[in-house]
């Protein structure tokens, strides 16, 4: 990765380890001179129709990101400008993970894919972007109502409780997303590809909670419009970073629905244009609804709703005891009481305990290789929990250091053995280590035999929440979950390395200046070598028509391309809306 990706922008220096872990270099020397092309060519399109449309003053939010019109930008460039907004960007490959993906938001760092989309999906491409991720994201980061949302959005979403089905969905999607954009795919391919994303999406079973909220993520962050139902106005990034949908949107074909918790109900598809948006009247609102649904989610309904959800999603997750400990596994028991109040939890497999998000020193999922299990619950025959006790509490119960003590817990489990070591913080106990430990349920059934080792019995009356992942992640992830599907980089054959010379030539014309005579040699080169281009031909005559030079050329370009919009329709709305921006440019000082 980037050194400025380490120090330079103290939001990405902040990252945790496992986050990091997805970064990648920019590579700004890759892209080449049709690259640019595309990215100017959306740029100006966008600025021309969403100066209207778009929520945020469009220019100002690019400046405000280090963006420009004229140039692919260079991270290092974002990273100074959003700083200043306490925000930064990374380099990613391709999609990530829906979890990393809601973190890095936690952390106020945008993630962008280093790839920037074929010219032949310029309007649209299901693979993130750089033009999607910063043309999208970017411009709008500085509105603080918004990035409030954004970040809060994010710290919700990083403790959502997700399933293998999401990750299954996750794969199919990155694949079928990588495949798009390789310029020599086979359509059979990516016909079985597309099918295995719709077999994925029609057997979800039921949505977990990354699931629904990935839902709320799409209908505000990325698709969502903000105002009236009558005068909606764009900010999501979808909308903003696709040519296409970002006019398509505001017609009446498209049903604008008030944004309200009921757009969880809402599914989406990646692949198409969407039939219906959302409105929200203001960024509050947003917050608003995010809190309805945080507050249904495990992590703040924790007890044996939250278990559940843990032992359903097969994951890593997370519960908290109310005395703060923090146990992260892979549970696969609990049991409750008749009111449905925790008594016992039990993981499989390798486990840490933590505190405060830090994994406790000798604690780690090494030492509980084999799993982890603890009572729930208050000693019977005490008005307080265990949590509270003070050192004359413990005396009374028998509980000292060095000594054998006997516990019998409200719900019949019973613990006997010699006390090792009381854990404690801020006066709140929330682990007693016990030698030659005995612990038995209700029925008499050995829960821990004497056997196994020394026992360790987690201290709290309540699990007071649930979510996915482990507490201190760094500690218990050597390496995160990532894909092995890498994105597609192409080897330029020496035809397409020619026509990136003759999009340079044109490119170094247009900020140089200088005799304009040899683009009748470019044009010449693209009819006999290239006759399928239509970018590089609309640049020409931008240069031209601006200057007012060579009229028969321009006559003789400007004829080409109506013809060619003409003869092949998937060019004749970029064709005819590059022709409109000749006549109606935009403004010379907006793309510096």
């Amino acid at each position: 990765m980037s050194d400025f990706n380490d120090f330079n922008n103290p939001q990405v220096a902040a990252l945790p380890r496992h986050l990091k872990q997805f970064i990648v270099d920019q590579h700004y020397e890759h892209y080449t001179p049709v690259d640019h092309a595309v990215w100017r060519y959306v740029m100006r399109q966008n600025y021309s129709y969403l100066k209207d449309v778009a929520y945020y003053p469009y220019i100002p939010g690019l400046q405000k990101a280090g963006l420009t019109i004229e140039k692919i930008p260079d991270l290092q460039d974002m990273n100074n400008a959003l700083a200043k907004i306490g925000w930064g960007a990374v380099t990613v490959d391709g999609f990530i993970p829906p979890a990393a993906f809601m973190e890095y938001q936690a952390y106020r760092v945008l993630v962008i894919a280093a790839d920037i989309r074929q010219l032949k999906h310029i309007e649209y491409t299901p693979a993130p972007d750089i033009i999607h991720e910063s043309a999208g994201h970017a411009p709008i980061i500085a509105d603080k109502d918004y990035h409030q949302y954004l970040s809060y959005f994010g710290s919700i979403g990083a403790k959502a409780m997700f399933s293998a089905q999401d990750f299954e969905l996750y794969e199919a999607i990155r694949a079928l997303s990588i495949l798009k954009e390789m310029p020599d795919a086979d359509e059979a391919e990516i016909r079985k590809a597309d099918e295995l994303v719709a077999w994925h999406q029609n057997n979800m079973g039921e949505p977990s909670e990354m699931a629904l909220l990935s839902r709320l993520h799409w209908w505000t962050v990325e698709y969502g419009l903000i105002g009236t139902l009558q005068d909606p106005k764009i900010y999501g990034a979808g909308l903003l970073s696709s040519i296409g949908e970002s006019a398509s949107c505001m017609s009446n074909e498209v049903k604008k629905l008030p944004y309200t918790i009921d757009a969880v109900k809402y599914s989406y598809d990646i692949t198409k244009t969407q039939p219906q948006l959302f409105v929200t009247p203001t960024f509050q609102n947003l917050i608003d609804v995010l809190e309805e649904f945080a507050d249904t989610m495990a992590f703040r309904r924790g007890g044996a709703y939250g278990l559940q959800k843990a032992i359903e999603s097969k994951n890593t997750c997370t519960a908290v005891y109310s005395s703060g400990l923090q146990v992260s596994g892979t549970f696969t028991e609990f049991k409750a009481d008749k009111n449905g109040n925790p008594t016992f939890i039990k993981t499989t497999g390798e486990t840490a305990l933590a505190i405060d998000s830090k994994q406790l020193k000798g604690h780690g999922k090494n030492y509980h290789k084999d799993g982890f299990s603890s009572p729930v619950g208050r000693l019977q025959g005490y008005a307080k929990p265990l949590e509270d006790f003070t050192a004359d509490d413990l005396k009374t119960a028998g509980i000292e250091i060095g000594k054998a003590a006997s516990l019998t817990f409200e719900n019949g489990i019973k613990i006997s053995g010699k006390v090792a070591e009381i854990s404690s913080k801020n006066s709140r106990i929330f682990l007693v280590k016990f030698e030659n430990c005995t612990v038995l349920d209700e029925a008499r059934q050995v829960l821990f035999d004497p056997s196994w080792g020394v026992y360790d019995m987690a201290v709290g009356e309540t699990i007071t929440s649930v979510f996915c992942g482990a507490a201190d992640k760094d500690a218990f992830l050597e390496i995160a979950y990532k894909s092995n599907t890498g994105t597609h980089h192409p080897e330029y054959d020496q035809r397409t390395k020619e026509l990136h010379k003759l999009y340079q030539q044109v490119r170094d014309r247009r900020h140089t200046g200088g005799d304009l005579g040899f683009l009748g040699n470019v044009w010449m080169m693209l009819q006999k070598f290239h006759y399928d281009d239509w970018l590089c031909a609309l640049e020409i005559l931008e240069l031209l028509e601006h200057e007012g030079v060579e009229p028969a050329l321009a006559t003789e370009i400007r004829q080409f391309l109506i013809q060619k919009a003409a003869n092949q329709p998937e060019y004749k709305k970029l064709i005819n809306d590059g022709l409109y921006l000749i006549k109606h440019p935009v403004e010379e000082r907006l793309v510096v």
